[in-house]
């Protein structure tokens, strides 16, 4: 009951940060972006999601202190440490497996919804950091190689806020 409640009355932008020693995305073979240091950001675009959503995640993500201090505590932020973003699109972040075997991703934003919410989350981000993201390429088959320093996973949803 309370998953079903979960699924039908929280509609959200999501995101599945990681951190990274380092991380690249390949598209047909060739590798069309790669990071140091930094964040692996998986996003998920909803129907119901706005500009708003992709600016407050954006500077949630920017602000989340999940790299260790001097002290080996997780006390700064990407901004902190003058680490480096690569974004990729993720419609499967949204997936609904509530009935059956095979997901359903009625959820998952339409792309005439989610590019223009993927490039304004894209373009806040560089903004929030002062710095260039980088990116995969939307609707794309991609590879991706990350080696996740922890291992240091976070979901952050953008209704879920307080």
């Amino acid at each position: 009951m309370i998953l079903y409640f979960w699924e039908e009355n929280f509609r959200q932008m999501r995101a599945i940060i990681q951190r990274a020693g380092s991380a690249c995305v390949s598209v047909n073979g060739e590798v069309k972006a790669a990071i140091g240091r930094g964040l692996l950001i998986l996003l998920g675009v909803e129907e119901a999601d706005t500009s708003e959503d992709a600016e407050w995640l954006s500077g949630k993500i920017a602000r989340l202190r999940i790299f260790d201090d001097d002290g080996g505590v997780m006390n700064l932020s990407l901004r902190d440490t003058g680490g480096e973003a690569l974004v990729i699109s993720q419609f499967t972040l949204h997936a609904s497996t509530r009935k059956g075997n095979r997901p359903s991703y009625i959820r998952a934003a339409k792309p005439e919804t989610a590019i223009p919410l993927y490039e304004t989350f894209i373009r806040q981000l560089s903004s929030d950091l002062g710095k260039q993201v980088q990116t995969g390429i939307f609707g794309a088959m991609m590879d991706i190689s990350l080696v996740n320093e922890g291992p240091v996973t976070i979901i952050i949803d953008s209704k879920l806020r307080e």
